[in-house]
């Protein structure tokens, strides 16, 4: 396996994203790596477990169409005190990189035995599912049987997961306060991708949304089904960003070109909004030694959304990306051509999810911008500035911004 990977291209690599495994391999090596460095911070004592969930709850994938339940409770942490264990908008702007992966190294994963897709009842009837979409902490005792992985493990879409631990029996203690939204979703049966909607419209915060879809509370009632959470997240994105796109696609265009740019976690973001009918692009360059990048050289991704809801590829960095460029369009009331450049340094050496990249461009949109009307040579200048991204990367960027 070791020689199969060392002759796997950094490309592969940045488009699988450990999560099609693309390489053949039944693992992604270097997320075993990084998982080999995080060393567990918080110890069970006996079998019993309590603490609040913040809400967390993760639906795997491996096995469809018989999947796991993971219910995240930070051990001895209950209340308000443990919402921060999983609350990406509080981390924002304020926890580092070695922060996240110690708070999240401390969040006990308790797994439920595996359950079909279609089993969504057995959720509800436990009280767990409620418990996972409330809008604050509840209360929760489990009695561990055993400890299935003392390691954290990474996902590109996903925050860091703590350590995995089978639970025997896991008893809610507390009481759910739901979004009142969203009960009247649970008991109305209309189609996920409306549901989603009417909780984006509502006011619903994106990652209850995403749980409520994951744990089967949403859709056709005759066809609902637990939704793995990588494909939830995606899915919630991708549902709230065709609507916006609906929104605004006959609006006029901006009329000016407008470059927006925030840093956070080692990652940059040069956003570029252009006069023009929607279109968009997404470049990713990965720098040697940022995770997914094995290689020793940079290497890039480019994805080009050639027309409304039509991908050169797909990816779920570009999709949360999208989300908030089409909320910034929508609150702004114009269409625009859509450039956006993720430069992920070395230090990026382990994924904590796509929840910053969503996060960090809708705060670089949000802050204005920085650079208004650029010629050609001033933008391509303005970039190398601000980034270390090769110049004939830029030029794709160029390309596409002044395209005639």
């Amino acid at each position: 396996c070791c020689v199969m990977w060392n002759k796997v291209s950094a490309r592969l690599c940045i488009v699988c994203k450990g999560h099609r495994l693309l390489c053949g391999l039944s693992r992604c090596p270097l997320l075993s790596a990084y998982s080999k460095r995080v060393s567990i911070v918080k110890k069970l004592e006996g079998d019993m477990l309590g603490g609040s969930t913040p809400p967390t709850a993760v639906v795997g994938e491996f096995g469809y169409p018989y999947v796991t339940v993971y219910v995240g409770v930070p051990p001895d942490v209950y209340g308000d005190e443990a919402k921060f264990y999983d609350d990406p908008q509080s981390w924002h702007l304020r926890l580092g990189l070695e922060d996240i992966v110690e708070l999240r190294s401390s969040l006990a994963m308790l797994t439920l035995p595996r359950v079909s897709v279609t089993d969504v009842n057995r959720l509800y009837d436990s009280e767990i599912g409620l418990a996972v979409v409330s809008l604050k902490p509840v209360d929760a005792e489990a009695r561990v049987r055993k400890r299935l992985s003392p390691v954290v493990s990474f996902d590109y879409l996903l925050p860091p997961m703590g350590p995995k631990l089978q639970a025997e029996t896991i008893n809610i203690v507390g009481s759910a306060k739901m979004p009142r939204k969203l009960e009247e979703m649970i008991f109305d049966d209309v189609k996920a991708s409306e549901a989603i909607v009417e909780l984006y419209r509502s006011g619903v915060e994106f990652y209850t949304i995403v749980r409520a879809l994951s744990i089967g509370f949403l859709g056709r009632k005759s066809s609902r089904r637990l939704v793995p959470t990588r494909w939830a997240i995606t899915a919630v994105d991708t549902a709230i960003g065709n609507t916006l796109l609906e929104r605004i696609r006959n609006l006029q265009t901006v009329s000016e070109t407008m470059v927006f740019y925030s840093e956070y976690l080692y990652n940059r973001y040069i956003v570029v909004l252009s006069p023009g009918p929607y279109k968009a692009q997404w470049i990713e360059v990965w720098h040697p030694k940022a995770i997914y990048n094995p290689s020793n050289t940079i290497d890039y991704l480019e994805i080009r959304e050639v027309a409304p809801g039509k991908f050169t590829d797909m990816d779920g960095g570009y999709i949360a990306a999208r989300t908030s460029a089409l909320e910034y369009l929508y609150k702004i009331g114009r269409q625009a051509r859509v450039s956006i450049l993720r430069e992920i340094l070395p230090q990026y050496i382990y994924p904590v999810g796509n929840w910053q990249i969503r996060q960090t461009v809708a705060h670089a949109l949000n802050k204005g911008p920085i650079l208004t009307n650029p010629s050609e040579q001033e933008l391509r200048e303005f970039i190398a500035k601000k980034t270390s991204i090769p110049q004939p990367i830029i030029e794709k960027a160029i390309e596409f911004i002044y395209e005639k």
